[in-house]
């Protein structure tokens, strides 16, 4: 089957990751890897495009953009990811009814609150737009349903949890204890591994948090080794803020490709990262995957990857001291350390396992596709 792809808030080729971009990124590889025909059609951000008359003009040339690729490639559905209020999908709701093909959505969010901000209102109402133009909406966040079933009927919702291959996240102690001698950490000295990109907001304020966390841990954990795996516009500010609340137990790795962090999760004992705001987390699916338990504050988000007492520890929001706690306590257990790595990597092979999930996505796919077809040409 062809399949025309489209990333409003992240094209496939953008510069930096996250993990919108991976998720993005199986997603099309994943379809392909089944037999699919996945082509991205079209490679505008609509990022707040209204804000400014550039972005209007260049929405209008992607749209005309995307009708002639669409005509040449002749794919049998359209498949969006992820639009909502910030980046709405205005494109393909327009082409999918010019050319006669159904119009699906993964990971769609719908907020009402949104139309009550000048701001938002009319990404907003394009989102609203593209949502009840759609055949289908996959969702993989459990908390993004309620909102989902307040504009589109039950039977046309689907919820399919987060994934990633587990097999490319193998841990391989040989590619830890390399990573281990580059950057001179001790022979026994244990690793406490964080990862995120190094920008203002959210992510920026968890490793703070982090940072403030594991200042208050005891004397009996001074031979603990931060690893810090990630670079951005903040990295300077928190390099500062790490020396002097961590002095000679942080290091800074700068970025690492995707297909490299294996290496740095093998290095590793404990995968430490608060989430404030996280929606998901795909770092927290790697690292259970590579073996490793993980520590992080017990929101709404996380708790969909990370079971609290058999892969990880989640702590409530404090100043820190549980977080602390928690790692301490891993810390001073390697045979807990060793159950719940054990158990998170069960449990990502069996729930949260991307080819498993994408086989049922690939065939719900084919049945809207076949629906679409019978309901323009009956006899066929």
């Amino acid at each position: 089957m062809k399949i025309a792809f489209f990333c409003p808030n992240k094209p496939l080729s953008h510069a930096h990751p996250s993990g919108d971009l991976t998720i993005a990124l199986g997603l099309q590889n994943a379809l392909n890897d089944m037999g699919h025909e996945c082509r991205e059609i079209v490679q505008f951000r609509t990022r707040w495009f209204w804000r400014s008359s550039t972005g209007w003009l260049e929405a209008c040339s992607s749209f005309l953009e995307a009708c002639r690729k669409t005509r040449q490639f002749q794919p049998d559905l359209w498949l969006t990811y992820h639009s909502y209020y910030k980046s709405p999908d205005m494109i393909g709701p327009s082409v999918c009814s010019l050319e006669k093909i159904p119009y699906v959505l993964f990971q769609a969010m719908y907020s009402t609150k949104r139309r009550k901000t000048p701001q938002s209102r009319i990404g907003f109402t394009l989102n609203r737009l593209a949502l009840k133009a759609a055949s289908g909406a996959f969702t993989n966040n459990l908390n993004d349903l309620a909102g989902l079933r307040r504009i589109l009927r039950t039977d046309q919702i689907t919820y399919l949890p987060s994934g990633i291959v587990p097999e490319d996240f193998q841990r391989d102690e040989a590619d830890g204890d390399r990573i281990r001698r580059q950057y001179g950490i001790p022979y026994g000295a244990p690793v406490v591994m964080t990862a995120a990109r190094f920008r203002r907001g959210v992510k920026c304020e968890s490793l703070i948090y982090l940072f403030k966390s594991l200042a208050q841990l005891r004397g009996e954990h001074h031979e603990m080794v931060l690893l810090v795996v990630g670079d951005g516009p903040m990295e300077e500010h928190l390099k500062g803020l790490a020396t002097k609340l961590l002095p000679g137990r942080t290091i800074f790795t700068g970025r690492v490709a995707r297909q490299h962090m294996v290496q740095y999760y093998s290095a590793a004992d404990i995968f430490a990262f608060p989430g404030i705001g996280e929606s998901l987390g795909m770092v927290y699916l790697e690292a259970q995957a590579c073996g490793l338990p993980v520590v992080a504050l017990n929101s709404p988000g996380v708790c969909q990857v990370v079971i609290s007492g058999q892969t990880g520890l989640l702590v409530a929001e404090d100043a820190g001291q549980a977080m602390a706690d928690a790692i301490g306590a891993l810390l001073r257990s390697p045979e807990m350390r060793r159950k719940f790595g054990e158990e998170a990597l069960k449990y990502v092979r069996e729930h949260h396992n991307a080819r498993q999930n994408y086989r049922q996505l690939s065939q719900k796919l084919v049945e809207i596709a076949r629906r679409s077809v019978i309901a323009r040409h009956p006899r066929v």
